[in-house]
Order: C-alpha cells, then structure tokens, then sequence
C-alpha cells in the first residue's frame, strides 16, 4: 500500500506501521497525506491492527504544509481537514502509538496528540506554534493538550510558544517512554507486543468505554462487558487461567 507521502514500514495481521515520507520539508502534512492517511484509516476500521506512526528522516512531522495552508481561506477552516483525520485517527478501534523523533509541530503535534500512546526519542521537540503564523491550533490542541499535561502549560504552549523536549514530556506524561532515536521503533514494536497480548476484542471494548462520555458511565461499561461476558474468548482465557493456576 505504498503511498507518495507514507511508507509502509512493516505490516503484520496485529499491527500496521506507517511512516510519515516527506523528509525534503521535514515530513509537513499536506492534502495529499491527508488523503492517504484516510485510505489507512479506512482499512483498520474495516479489520482492526494496532497502528504505529512514525516519520521519516529523524523527524515525525514538523505541522502543516505551510505552502499549503497560506492559501487556505474561510471554508477550509470550517472544513476542519486536519481535525476531521485526526479524530478518525483517535476513534481507531485499536490502539494508534506515535513514535516521535525529532520535531513534531503544530498538525505534526496534535496529529501525536491524537494517539492513544506517544513515545520519544531524545531528540523530539514538542510544540504548537500556530499563533506565531496567525492562527490557532485548530485540530485537536485547544482541547486535547489540556486534557494530556493539564491547562497551565497547555496555555504555555499553545499562547506563549513552549517547545517541550523529551525530558519535559515524559516528566509532564505526554509521553510515556523515552529511547535513543535508533531504538524507537523497536520501542514502539515492544509496546505494540504488549498490547497484542490482550484479548482484541477486549482492547477494543476498553479503548471505547474509556473514551465515552462521562453522562454514558456506568451504563456503557456494562453494556459492553456483557457482550465480553459472552464471547469465546473471555471463556478459553479464563479456563486457561483457571488450569495454571491449579498446576501450582
């Protein structure tokens, strides 16, 4: 499924690699990665993998396409390109892990802000600068960040311009891990493993209760473990486990 603006790293019947490929403008967003990513998008919904993003040429995306976006007008805005993605994105049924290594700006941030787990290298800088180009952070930021490393350095990134480094977002838990730059992928396949672990169909019921809103629970928690209650599997692990534990 290789794509003029993505590449396809590995693909496993648990997992799908994506590589963000526009290394000549430090891997921008444009119209085009859009689309693809929608084409991405499209085929985890219709049979679900753990997604890992990552970017090319020690950078994960440095934002939006700036030729792109200086030519946007009123009903681009109201089109929301960006936060339509990266809301499809954040609703994948299984888990999506950013793996971020070097800059990762403006779209390029909260295109990481939408995963479900962000990892870094030593080298990643974290920021929005979109007030200093005359807008905002419209695809996710405003409200995401917040939610992520709490309102007051939310405010000092997305209004007076903070770039955090790997030490600063792993000690504020935007990130989770931090490795050399030549171990992230393989940090990101470990994390993938741990996840694949996991009953699917469970992972899948939890990512979707947990981001229910807070007037759904508890109702939404029951209504999918009762589903669980009577699937195959949770029978098959909980005899299994049953039989471990009478060997001992």
């Amino acid at each position: 499924m290789a794509a003029p603006t993505l590449r396809i790293e590995a693909e496993r019947p648990d997992r799908l690699h994506v590589v963000l490929d526009r290394p000549g403008v430090r891997n921008a967003i444009d119209a085009a990665m859009v689309d693809e990513l929608h084409v991405v998008c499209a085929q985890l919904e219709a049979v679900p993998r753990i997604l890992i993003l990552s970017g090319a040429g020690g950078v994960f995306a440095s934002g939006a396409d700036i030729a792109e976006l200086r030519d946007r007008r009123r009903e681009d805005a109201l089109a929301g390109i960006n936060s339509r993605l990266f809301g499809r994105i954040a609703a994948l049924p299984m888990p999506v892990i950013a793996a971020i290594d070097g800059w990762a700006l403006g779209g390029g941030a909260e295109l990481a802000y939408a995963a479900d787990f962000r990892i870094a290298s030593t080298t990643a800088r974290i920021g929005n600068p979109e007030t200093s180009l005359g807008i905002l952070a419209a695809a996710g930021a405003s409200w995401r960040l917040a939610e992520l490393v709490g309102e007051p350095v939310a405010k000092e990134i997305l209004l007076a311009g903070r770039v955090l480094n790997a030490e600063e977002a792993l000690a504020l838990r935007l990130v989770t891990e931090v490795h050399e730059p030549d171990q992230l992928d393989a940090a990101a396949n470990a994390l993938a493993d741990r996840i694949a672990k996991q009953d699917p169909h469970a992972v899948q019921a939890t990512k979707r209760v947990f981001h229910a809103s807070r007037a759904d629970h508890p109702a939404v928690d029951e209504q999918a473990q009762a589903v669980l209650f009577e699937s195959p599997a949770k029978f098959a692990l909980m005899d299994a486990f049953l039989a471990r534990r009478k060997k001992k």
